[in-house]
Parts: structure tokens; C-alpha cells; sequence
């Protein structure tokens, strides 16, 4: 174990919080969209340059990753990974620090998870001479737009050189207290695939529908037909949401169109299942489109992969936030079939993605990906606490 102790952590992040919530009002008030962050960069470039922090720009477009070499030894390479993008969405939350970039807001705590890794850094480097190994701060772009930011730093190389031992992410959660972290081993998040589906036909005069090809009634068919693959074909012990959200068929009252745009979501925890109903998907839209004299195209984009916690880091990593936090303020977190890049890294690195809760005392904090969403910034003095004690440890072991 580290020489530094948990008083020595939990007071070094007293210090800090004034600043590290000043950090996330900043980025909270200049939020930019995915893969454009480019001011978000430079924020926390100076961040980092202010407290003689060595880093890379360019990183996936727009992210960076910073260095911390420990001054106790050599030893292993961790890295720990915050999204940096926001949110096509326009904020409503009544904050005096509000979003001033009309149509943009940070309503999945992205500007939480960079100003405690902010925070964590600043930490980490003014102990450096007390730890051994390499710390690496990521800080990734565009986790909400597909390929996501994830996929490129792996393809580009980003981790390669030095290439980490481990791996390590959080995320807010708002129906958590506050104060609070939740883990769970093995898969915990779904893997996320986009499908896109165009059914075409001859159009014309809705008052002769025999004459033509009904793409709205072949479209309508479809879905009710691909709902029924996740209920009468996959088991019902396996995981799996198919949804449309889009429907989009450019007619009238008297016109049926001669294309309508379909698109939706596959979620899966299961890979031998997730092959299988994209398949399947693609079979029913060529039938269904045929049965009605239409046409169709396909296109399903292979999204983010399941997260897949590391069983033994996970168990880790667990035991050294009961200790920071106390083990009543430790929670095992339940399957979600929402999605997250941070997979990416999971299926290449030994990894654990762990929640930190920041739901406000007596006030509404709202949804993730809400307008009115509102984090209890007293969460980031756990999530960056929690994780420098994480980090020193894991590497001291």
C-alpha cells in the first residue's frame, strides 16, 4: 500500500474543491458538441499547462492525454478516461452558470467527469514523489456521436506507447445520493448498434392506393413485425431492446410518399444474439418490403460494444473506494441497457467503469440527457477523491 494516507487524500480534496467546481462551471457554461470541442481543449490544456502537467494535443480530433510519471519507482501504467462533449439540447435548468451556447448543454455530466479528473491530475502530480508508475489523464472526445472518440484514440494509437496496465472511467448518476459509488463486475451496459432503413415504392394519390406502393403502411408493418423479434425469438433471460425513434414519411393527407426513412436502436448484452437479430432484422425488412410491392434499404452501423468490467480490478477497485467512501456508501449497480464508448477500452484493457452518485438533496436534479438535469456538485469531492486514492493504490499494490 501507498505511504500516503486517506486523511492525506480527503484533505488535499478539500483544498481543491472550490476549484474544481470553478472548473466545472466553466466547462458547464462553454459546452460544445462532439468531435468540435475545440475551446473545451484548450480550457483544459491550461488547466494542465497552469500546474506543469505534461500532455498531448490532437488526440481523436480534439482530446488530449496527459502524463504523470511518479517519482517512487517504476511501476505500472494506469489511465483514467473523462468524455469530454455535451449535448444537442437547450438547457433549462435555472442555473446562474447556465449553457451560453444556444442549443448546447452539458446534460450527461461530462463537464462533472473532466473537472474531477481536472482535479484528480492537480492531485496526483503534487504527490508524485510519494508513488511509483504512470498515471495517464484522458480526456476524450465525442462519446455521444458515433464511431465515438473511443474508437478512434485506440485506432490512432493514442495508448500504445505507453500502453496501460489498467484502465478506469466514471460516470454521474442522479438517482444516486450523492457521497455515494456503485460498481458492478462482468458486463453492466449494452452494447449500442444504429439502424437505418429506407422503404421505397411508387407514390402517388392516396385515394388509389391500388395503383400504387404503400411505403407508409409497408413502413408501419415493418416495425410492428421487428418488435417481435426481440419477444418471440431471442430468450427471455437475454437482454435486448430493439426501438424505432425515427419515422419520417415526406407525404400528405392525399399523398402517399414514394420513400419513408425509418431509424432505431439495437441495444444487446449478449454477442452471439446481437449477430443474430441484425441478421434477422435485415431478413424481415426485405420480406415485409417485398410482401408489399417496395423495396429496401438497410444500413445497420456496428455502435459501441457491451462494457465489460473486469472481474478482478472491478473487485479492486471496489474494496478502495469502501475504504475512501465506507462500505454503506458502496452500492452494487444494476444491467443497463444504455450504451457507452468507454466499451471500446474494456475489450482492449483490463477495465472497470464504476458510477458516482449526484442526486440533489430535496430538489429535482433531473434526468441524464434532460434540459433541466442538475448535478449536487458536492459529488465531485467524492469522485475526485475516490478516484486519486484509486489510482495511488492500484499502482502501490
Amino acid at each position: 500500500m501507498s505511504a500516503i494516507t486517506l486523511q492525506n487524500i480527503k484533505h488535499l480534496t478539500r483544498e481543491l474543491i472550490d476549484e474544481i467546481i470553478t472548473f466545472r462551471r466553466w466547462l458547464h457554461q462553454h459546452p460544445e458538441l462532439s468531435f468540435e470541442e475545440q475551446n473545451t481543449a484548450k480550457y483544459i490544456a491550461s488547466v494542465l499547462g497552469q500546474n506543469s502537467i505534461n500532455f498531448r494535443e490532437g488526440i481523436a480530433g480534439t482530446g488530449i492525454i496527459a502524463s504523470i510519471k511518479g517519482e517512487a519507482g517504476e511501476g505500472r501504467t494506469l489511465a483514467l478516461r473523462a468524455d469530454i462533449d455535451a449535448l444537442p439540447i437547450q438547457e433549462n435548468s435555472g442555473l446562474a452558470f447556465s449553457s451560453k451556447n444556444d442549443g448546447v448543454m452539458h446534460a450527461c455530466g461530462h463537464d462533472a467527469h473532466t473537472a474531477s479528473l481536472l482535479g484528480t491530475g492537480i492531485m496526483l502530480n503534487k504527490l508524485k514523489k510519494s508513488w511509483g508508475g504512470t498515471i495517464l489523464l484522458i480526456f476524450q472526445p465525442g462519446e455521444e456521436k458515433h464511431p465515438g472518440g473511443a474508437s478512434i484514440l485506440l485506432q490512432e494509437g493514442a495508448l500504445e506507447n505507453p500502453r496501460p496496465d489498467y484502465i478506469i472511467g466514471q460516470h454521474v448518476l442522479p438517482e444516486m445520493e450523492s457521497g455515494k459509488l456503485g460498481f458492478r463486475k462482468g458486463i453492466c451496459m449494452a452494447s449500442a448498434d444504429e439502424i437505418y432503413i429506407t422503404i421505397k415504392g411508387k407514390g402517388g394519390h392516396a385515394a388509389i392506393p391500388h395503383t400504387l406502393n404503400d411505403t407508409v403502411l409497408a413502413s408501419a408493418q415493418l416495425i410492428v413485425s421487428l418488435q417481435q423479434v426481440v419477444s418471440r425469438i431471442v430468450p427471455a433471460t437475454i437482454p435486448i431492446v430493439l426501438s424505432f425513434g425515427k419515422i419520417e414519411a415526406k407525404g400528405a393527407t392525399n399523398i402517399i410518399p414514394e420513400k419513408v426513412e425509418i431509424a432505431g436502436t439495437l441495444r444487446a448484452m449478449d454477442e452471439k444474439w446481437r449477430a443474430i437479430i441484425k441478421e434477422k432484422i435485415k431478413d424481415i425488412t426485405i420480406t415485409t418490403a417485398l410482401t408489399y410491392g417496395c423495396s429496401a434499404e438497410i444500413d445497420i452501423k456496428d455502435g459501441y460494444p457491451m462494457v465489460l468490467n473486469n472481474d478482478e480490478l472491478t473487485e479492486k477497485v471496489r474494496e478502495l473506494a469502501a475504504q475512501y467512501v465506507g462500505r454503506d456508501n458502496v452500492e452494487e449497480m444494476e444491467l443497463r441497457m444504455t450504451a457507452e464508448d468507454f466499451g471500446f477500452y474494456t475489450h482492449r484493457f483490463p477495465a472497470t467503469f464504476y458510477r458516482f452518485g449526484v442526486k440533489q438533496p430535496n430538489v429535482n436534479t433531473g434526468s441524464l440527457h434532460s434540459p433541466q438535469f442538475n448535478l449536487n456538485e458536492d459529488s465531485l469531492e467524492t469522485s475526485a477523491g475516490a478516484m486519486t486514492w484509486i489510482a495511488i493504490n492500484l499502482l502501490s499494490d
